[in-house]
């Protein structure tokens, strides 16, 4: 479905017997961990729409719009399988027609010198996006997945501040054995650089468990620095913040902590976070 007024019509007779409705957003490639957002979402609500849209505006020129994955036909088919109950499909010219002049700028957990320190414009395209599709299909949920954790923590305030009435929803990051958090991404890795990927899971996890065993906070940094480093990746950051407003801290005794990490190797940069 690729038309505003078509989604209106979809949506009105669920609307019309109070059907709850869940959304989940992606940007297609769709892989096991995107499924397992559906599935959340079936157990949540009567209806599931489920938008695939490559949002141009969250890319920087140097990044991958050109190269990002896109097969629409097997996503939708794969959605089929699990039983989703509309795609929503809109063109860049419905969401970015000509003369479109208004964004969405945020700050709180979008400025905080984790995702928004090396690509700047990615949370104002997010944000961007992300508003219009809950406007557009008004839904009760909104399922996101918590490996994009300072996005999760973004839209979550980004519903709240601006009354869209919609609940968002963070779901468990889905890993394959390997501890490895699954992404679009992962298509770009050559065997190599997926034999080397699971080192940034296991490093979270080291630290995670040093750090609520009362260990020293920042020299456990230091060491999974070194070792991600060691491993052949190109480190962005390593950092613990607080797991709610991502603000930095200097212990990890006084609140619900988040590790956060992003690293590239090769040509591909991941991302990935844990509790502790």
């Amino acid at each position: 479905m690729q038309k505003l007024r078509a989604l209106d019509r979809a949506l009105a007779p669920w609307r019309a017997r109070r059907d709850t409705v869940a959304l989940v957003p992606t940007m297609g490639a769709l892989h096991a961990g995107h499924l397992a957002l559906v599935r959340l979402a079936k157990r949540r609500a009567d209806r599931v729409v489920v938008s695939i849209f490559i949002n141009p505006t969250q890319f920087a020129p140097t990044e991958d719009l050109s190269t990002y994955p896109r097969r629409l036909s097997e996503d939708v088919a794969q959605l089929a399988a699990v039983n989703a109950d509309l795609v929503w499909a809109p063109s860049v010219q419905i969401m970015y027609p000509n003369g479109f002049a208004t964004h969405v700028v945020p700050e709180g957990p979008a400025a905080v010198g984790l995702e928004d320190a090396f690509r700047p414009h990615f949370f104002a395209g997010v944000a961007t996006v992300v508003a219009k599709l809950l406007i557009q299909c008004r839904p009760d949920f909104a399922i996101f997945g918590e490996k994009d954790y300072q996005q999760l923590k973004m839209i979550t305030q980004l519903a709240r501040d601006l009354d869209l009435r919609t609940r968002i929803v963070g779901a468990p990051t889905v890993r394959e054995r390997d501890g490895l958090a699954l992404s679009s991404r992962n298509f770009y890795l050559s065997p190599h650089q997926r034999a080397v990927a699971p080192v940034l899971h296991r490093v979270l996890a080291d630290c995670a468990k040093k750090i609520a065993a009362g260990l020293p906070l920042e020299s456990i940094l230091e060491q999974g620095r070194a070792m991600i480093a060691k491993a052949g990746f190109a480190l962005d950051y390593l950092e613990a913040r607080d797991a709610e407003t991502l603000a930095p801290v200097s212990s990890g005794k006084k609140t619900p902590l988040r590790l956060l990490v992003a690293a590239r190797i090769g040509r591909t940069r991941l991302i990935d976070n844990v509790a502790v």
